[in-house]
């Protein structure tokens, strides 16, 4: 193996708060070598990023590294001057930041941001500008020379990601730290920056440190992982060695936890059930031991040094170590027909969409005079959700998804068709029956602590719906709130807490019991697990099959993260500028995908285990969806189409004339001049 560039020793790091002493970091050990790619993983508050940015000394107040070292090439971080600090950030070691809006300046083009990194370095103003354009080719923005005097808000999420990423590789540093890189990204725009990475430590020579609960991300990109629990290191291994092989029950419970696109069985996932410990009174043996299946006497009193289980893998676990065998996941190949729904033939419309259109009108202000544009978000869609079925809604951001929810939850007026909730049409409904209608469909939205009050106990907050509409009277309201917690899984005692006194996962949950308290017929979840860990988002999926199943609702699952949305759904309905461009059962969607750009979302969704993803056939999308105020003619995907007039003589049909949505076989329709001819790309 190559040198270590980097070495970590002992790293302590604490945060004060009021409650108490957050010991967030609890004595980690590693390295990371030159030209490696390095994941370490883990759930929220397992300690990882705060890891990561001490690497390049960017640990804020009120934390501090209270014991440990950092070294780069021998020299100690923490013992670096303020000069030399300068000069090592963005010169050496470089950090990619989560979230690409807030951390570039919006008032500032991109190509000086940029160049403000190069020129911080000592380069002049008109070598920075130089350098700048070469850094956006590098990371494949088109027309970089161009792009160099936008801001960000005219960029889409993953071009700003790459900006960033651009920014990193400014001073050609040997080390770049990407946390969570592509948590918010759709999964062709990963898929692309995903590519960059990998291109840029096969080519340059970068070491790349990736941050992430992602396993299907490491097992594309990554060398070696390191897995953190409870702030410490609980496992390390080839990234080959882990699937197969792991040794702590922590690593195996989030690699079971995973869903996948080849997987047949949608049964329950196998969620890690608990939560995390707390980090101001960690336990005093192994911190996972709480949650554990295997857990003795032991693993609750003694923490379990590491133990060596092969080259360069070691685990902290005193079960493994005295030979308990942890069998991998196995999923079986799926196949065509594995569906369950036909169950639903013959079964009532809970909603039925109709011809929908949705259009906005953009002005646009000049100096004397003033235009108007036209944005067409929805554009034709019929959608029929049956009693009890589930329904998956899938595409990339911009594709109408959204506006399409809210749409059916008349937060949006269409401009045409119908929204028929039980039969009913709502554009033809006022008044009370409007009203009761509304409690029929009830929303579950993505961020779900921007949906609670702040102020309110969560009882309060599942209350309040109760009363609105008069449920149950007055006196039986504190009994019906406390069915509904328990209903999500929460303890009744539960009731009197804030919603800052909850996990992410927990939040879900009230925000379901809240939504549950009117009985609707009908859930509309927007993105409802998109920024959870893999381990919070299995129980939230799990909990939703099990209402689903105890009180017959029906779920349209809006999300961009095929392989969740094929575990969940019976049915899945697929997007692109505004329109549905193939529909179908999940399984067959996912086994036989009869439209190029479905085909291209499957295969972006990477797998967590390295030897099957590298036997994947890959699609990778390039270039941006086309904006709706300019649609192309014809079939909305060809000019990005792997298999459309671009690629293939004798194909001029998708550039002029735009396909209908056609029967190829029982309950799944497409949208694509040669849906037929799909099984060749």
């Amino acid at each position: 193996m190559t040198e270590a560039i980097l070495q970590v020793r002992g790293l302590r790091i604490e945060f004060p708060t009021r409650l108490g002493v957050v010991q967030a970091v609890r004595g980690v050990d590693f390295d990371v070598h030159a030209g490696e790619a390095l994941a370490i993983v883990g759930e929220s508050g397992s300690g990882k990023s705060v890891t990561a940015r001490s690497l390049v000394g960017l640990v804020r107040e009120p934390g501090r590294i209270v014991d440990g070292s950092v070294k780069y090439r021998g020299e100690d971080v923490f013992a670096m001057s303020e000069s030399a600090l300068t000069a090592y950030r963005g010169g050496e070691v470089a950090l990619v930041s989560q979230d690409p809006q807030s951390s570039l300046n919006p008032v500032m083009s991109v190509g000086d941001q940029i160049a403000e990194a190069l020129r911080l370095h000592g380069a002049d103003r008109r070598a920075a500008r130089r350098r700048a354009a070469e850094l956006l080719d590098l990371v494949d923005v088109p027309d970089p020379a161009k792009r160099l005097a936008g801001y960000p808000h005219q960029f889409s999420g993953g071009m700003r990601q790459r900006v960033l990423i651009a920014m990193a590789l400014a001073n050609d540093p040997c080390v770049i730290i990407a946390d969570e890189p592509t948590t918010a990204l759709d999964v062709t725009v990963q898929a692309q920056v995903l590519d960059v990475f990998a291109r840029l430590n096969r080519e340059l020579g970068t070491a790349v440190v990736v941050i992430t609960h992602n396993l299907g991300l490491v097992a594309r990109l990554c060398d070696r992982i390191l897995v953190m629990y409870g702030g410490k290191v609980v496992e390390q291994a080839p990234v080959d060695a882990l699937p197969n092989d792991p040794r702590h029950p922590y690593t195996w419970g989030l690699l079971k936890s995973v869903p996948r696109i080849i997987g047949a069985d949608k049964g329950r996932l196998p969620a890690i059930e608990g939560s995390p410990p707390d980090l101001r009174q960690p336990p005093a043996g192994c911190p996972f031991a709480p949650r554990c299946d295997f857990a003795d006497n032991r693993c609750r009193a003694e923490m379990p040094p590491m133990y060596q289980h092969g080259s360069g893998h070691v685990a902290a676990c005193w079960r493994t170590a005295d030979g308990l065998r942890l069998d991998p996941p196995t999923p079986t190949p799926l196949h065509v027909g594995t569906t369950n729904s036909d169950l639903y033939e013959g079964r009532p419309d809970v909603l039925a969409l109709r011809e929908v259109r949705k259009t906005y009108v953009v002005h646009k202000r000049r100096l004397v005079t003033r235009t108007s544009e036209e944005v067409r978000a929805v554009r034709g869609v019929d959608l029929h959700l049956r009693a009890g079925e589930t329904v998956g809604l899938v595409g990339e951001s911009g594709c109408g998804k959204s506006t399409l929810a809210k749409i059916v939850l008349q937060l949006e007026r269409p401009d045409g068709g119908e929204v028929l909730v039980n039969g009913k049409d709502l554009a033809d409904t006022h008044g009370a029956e409007l009203k009761r209608l509304r409690r029929q469909v009830q929303l579950v939205f993505q961020d779900p602590y921007a949906s609670l009050n702040p102020r309110h106990t969560i009882g309060d907050l599942v209350a309040e719906p109760l009363r609105i509409h008069r449920i149950v009277p007055a006196s039986e309201v504190p009994t019906r709130v406390s069915e509904l917690l328990e209903l999500v899984g929460l303890e009744p005692l539960m009731a009197n807490r804030l919603p800052r006194n909850f996990s992410g996962g927990q939040r879900q949950r009230i925000a379901l019991a809240r939504a549950l308290a009117v009985e609707p017929t009908l859930l509309v979840l927007d993105e409802p697990v998109s920024a959870l860990d893999v381990s919070l988002q299995a129980q939230i999926v799990n909990l939703l099959q099990d209402l689903k199943v105890r009180l017959g609702i029906s779920l349209l699952f809006v999300a961009h993260d095929v392989a969740v949305v094929r575990h969940v759904s019976d049915r899945i309905a697929v997007m692109y500028l505004g329109q549905i461009v193939e529909e179908g059962s999940a399984d067959e969607i996912c086994a036989s995908p009869r439209h190029p750009y479905t085909a291209a979302l499957l295969s972006a969704v990477p797998e967590p285990d390295p030897a099957v993803e590298r036997k994947r056939d890959r699609i990778v999308l390039r270039g941006e969806v086309p904006s709706p105020l300019d649609p192309p003619a014809g079939c909305p995907f060809h000019p990005r189409c792997p298999i459309g007039p671009t690629a293939v003589s004798g194909r001029e049909a998708c550039a002029s004339e735009r396909p209908r949505l056609r029967l190829l076989s029982t309950g799944h329709r497409s949208a694509c001049h040669f849906a037929e001819e799909l099984d060749r790309i």
